[in-house]
């Protein structure tokens, strides 16, 4: 993988519009991401740990970029392994709480809560999808917290964010709060979404924009498993349920196996047993991550 750090000119790019939550450094085993005012390195063994810190270090000076605080988080293999990042440089008694901005959203960050800090910044054109399809309904599965929810409602959509954890949904509602956006129309359901999808489709409701980015594996407080190499099919068989006729859905996962290739051969053959077609394309990755880097992403627009 070649790539360098992040430009100059890139940086004022991002920041005119509105955004201090990006890439800053993309290697084969790690990568160094800004939020806001502080750094979050990233890395898979020692060996890039010590290459991230060391030319970071370079070039913060070489740019006059100064960091608040420097984090740093362990890549492991194991989902079950994961830990919060772990402050290495600043002043720890700041609160683990910060705001960035994308594209004039606001989002809610926070180092100390989990593995993952609130915001995928790899997702940044698809929201900005989302803002530009200017739907009607939304529904947000696996919503974590909400980032793709807040930019439907902020073109004024209704959204139904659901998600296995009631504390990412909190941390969604706050992002609401942050953007101002009012209670009403927008509704937040902390359960099993392939228990959810089949109740919504009972009651006849139907959305014009959906998000499937379903985590690798994920086990239910009931038991139920989800391995998305075989059951991404299963979960957008569900989805199709409650498509409207025009709806475009995300599919969205970060499984090495599962290529946006993949993908869409997946969805093909959904769509081919549940009677309905459709179109397909991708949006680009943000400009700042090398190809074949972030998640793997397809929309699918029915008709």
């Amino acid at each position: 993988m070649k790539t360098t750090w992040i430009e100059r000119g890139l940086m004022r790019d991002l920041e005119a519009e509105g955004t201090d939550a990006y890439r800053l450094w993309t290697i084969a085993g790690g990568w160094v991401e800004r939020f806001g005012p502080d750094v979050l390195i990233s890395f898979k063994n020692q060996a890039a740990r010590e290459r991230l810190t060391t030319e970071y270090f370079m070039w913060a000076e070489a740019m006059d970029f100064n960091a608040q605080r420097m984090f740093e988080r362990f890549l492991p293999k194991r989902n079950e392994e994961r830990t919060a990042p772990k402050l290495i440089l600043g002043d720890s008694n700041i609160s683990s709480r910060s705001v960035v901005m994308e594209r004039g959203l606001r989002f809610e960050i926070d180092f100390s809560i989990g593995y993952s800090v609130g915001l995928f910044i790899d997702q940044r054109e698809n929201r900005s999808f989302v803002r530009k399809s200017a739907p009607k309904r939304m529904l947000n599965c696996f919503a974590y917290t909400c980032s793709f929810s807040v930019a439907a409602a902020i073109v004024g959509a209704n959204t139904l964010s659901v998600d296995l954890s009631k504390k990412s949904l909190e941390r969604g509602r706050a992002n609401f709060v942050v953007n101002n956006l009012p209670a009403r129309g927008h509704h937040f359901i902390a359960d099993d979404v392939f228990e959810v999808l089949p109740r919504l489709s009972r009651k006849g409701e139907k959305f014009d924009l959906i998000v499937l980015d379903p985590p690798t594996f994920s086990r239910s407080h009931r038991g139920r498993t989800f391995q998305v190499e075989s059951d991404f099919g299963g979960l957008l068989m569900a989805a199709l349920e409650v498509a409207d006729r025009d709806c475009r859905i995300l599919l969205s996962t970060n499984c090495a196996a599962l290529n946006e290739r993949a993908i869409e051969v997946m969805a093909r053959f959904c769509l081919k047993a549940s009677r309905r077609a459709g179109s397909f394309h991708s949006e680009p990755r943000p400009v700042e991550f090398p190809p074949n880097s972030g998640a793997s992403t397809v929309w699918l627009t029915l008709r």
